[in-house]
């Protein structure tokens, strides 16, 4: 699937809102727009470089999963290098590891199915959310 692909697929979820900001495409769920539950990057800027993003079609999805799923993808956090520029295989985000953001540059395959299941986690995450902000701001 194409970048413009796995949008759509976030897009058609329930109550997604898109931003764009400094080269990234960020979807929301909902008014909160304090926290993406999936971004996509598809170039180097400089404050991120590590996925070499500036190669041709090389794009990049980042998901908020649950603390179970991103140790079951990537295992616990380890002060081993990473090499970040890999195609199609489930990393550790280089920054935002510790809130259990994991990324994938160009899914193909399988992780095709897998990265849609992990994008709508993620979402189901972030709907849940936003309904306790929702209830005790009412």
């Amino acid at each position: 699937m194409t970048q413009a692909e796995f949008e759509a697929f976030v897009a058609g979820l329930e109550q997604v809102q898109r931003e764009e900001n400094f080269g990234y495409a960020f979807f929301f769920v909902g008014n909160d727009h304090r926290l993406p539950f999936v971004t996509f990057a598809a170039s180097d800027n400089d404050f991120d470089s590590v996925s070499n993003l500036n190669r041709e079609g090389v794009f990049r999805i980042n998901i908020g999963v649950s603390r179970e799923t991103f140790q079951k993808l990537v295992g616990p956090l380890t002060s081993e290098p990473v090499d970040y520029t890999q195609l199609d295989v489930f990393l550790p985000h280089p920054d935002y590891a510790p809130q259990h953001f994991v990324c994938i540059l160009n899914p193909s395959g399988a992780n095709i199915e897998t990265t849609k299941s992990l994008v709508e986690e993620a979402h189901f995450i972030a709907a849940r959310r936003l309904q306790r902000k929702t209830r005790t701001e009412q």
